[in-house]
């Protein structure tokens, strides 16, 4: 994990669930702000911070409105989040997550899409051979993007594969997913545009008609991401309710001390609450079989 930990406060699936990060000195940081954005920038080669391993289905994320940004299960209406297995597909076909550094304005319309940023870090599907664990943080080579466009917001989709896969140095650019991992790039715009009609809203939408665009189109997203972080941890930008604290980034007026950072930790409950039955019932879950309504009459 290049150097990086974990520490858990509760226990999984459960509301107070928290992930939190330390760097290699075993200092508590912030993954969203600590973790640079590369791994290697000369070669284009970026950290990832794994959110949700493939195929499971608990909805993990970094929380950017809490202190030191550590992974959380989200939560609707007051109760934890998984997405459905909307068959095929069964939990997350990838392993998901975010490149640290990176955050999707929401007061900036992209030039490309048309629609502001979605308030995030950006997302990345890596499509190695390993599935990886929560929390951990691995180096990707990116090799295109996918724009989904998520209830009027843009959402950028990072393709990207880690480089310590066996396969990595056949994999440079979009078109080698389309021929060495035939139906991958479909399934993943398949997915993306079903996953959230399970509860009951309507098919998510692309821009570009859904195409991927190539790997320099990707690491420009990215590049541009980073410059609105930075923006971000400057104060020179309105975050609203994003958490900006950090450890490292020296000048950013957000940046605490170590002790400042233990004590946050701390104050997160180690007891998890007792979860009702719907949430804990959804760790087991079935496929869900949908079809466009209009194909009901084919």
């Amino acid at each position: 994990m290049a150097g990086y930990s974990v520490e858990e406060r509760a226990a999984p699936h459960s509301l107070e669930y928290r992930l939190f990060f330390k760097d290699a000195a075993g200092r508590y940081i912030s993954p969203f702000h600590d973790i640079p954005i590369y791994a290697d920038a000369g070669k284009n080669v970026f950290n990832m911070v794994v959110e949700v391993p493939r195929w499971t289905n608990a909805k993990m994320e970094i929380a950017t409105k809490d202190p030191l940004n550590p992974i959380k299960q989200d939560v609707k209406k007051g109760k934890l989040r998984y997405v459905a297995n909307v068959f095929p597909h069964k939990g997350y076909i990838w392993n998901y997550g975010a490149i640290p550094q990176t955050w999707e304005d929401p007061g900036h319309k992209d030039e490309n899409t048309g629609c502001c940023g979605d308030n995030d870090p950006i997302d990345v599907c890596e499509i190695g051979s390993k599935v990886c664990s929560r929390g951990e943080v691995i180096q990707v080579k990116v090799l295109g993007t996918l724009a989904l466009i998520d209830e009027g917001e843009t959402d950028w989709k990072i393709i990207a594969i880690n480089v310590e896969d066996p396969e990595a140095d056949n994999y440079n650019d979009i078109n080698d997913v389309r021929r060495l991992k035939p139906g991958y790039l479909e399934a993943t715009v398949d997915w993306f545009r079903r996953y959230k009609v399970p509860d009951g809203k309507p098919e998510n939408q692309f821009a570009f008609n859904g195409e991927f665009k190539d790997k320099d189109f990707a690491v420009n997203v990215i590049k541009c991401t980073h410059e609105h972080w930075k923006a971000l941890v400057a104060k020179k930008t309105d975050g609203g309710e994003i958490n900006c604290t950090n450890l490292t980034v020296s000048d950013s007026p957000f940046c605490c001390s170590q002790e400042c950072a233990k004590a946050t930790v701390e104050a997160v409950s180690t007891n998890p609450s007792v979860l009702p039955p719907t949430s804990a019932s959804s760790k087991m879950i079935g496929f869900v079989w949908y079809r466009k309504p209009s194909s009901l009459c084919d």
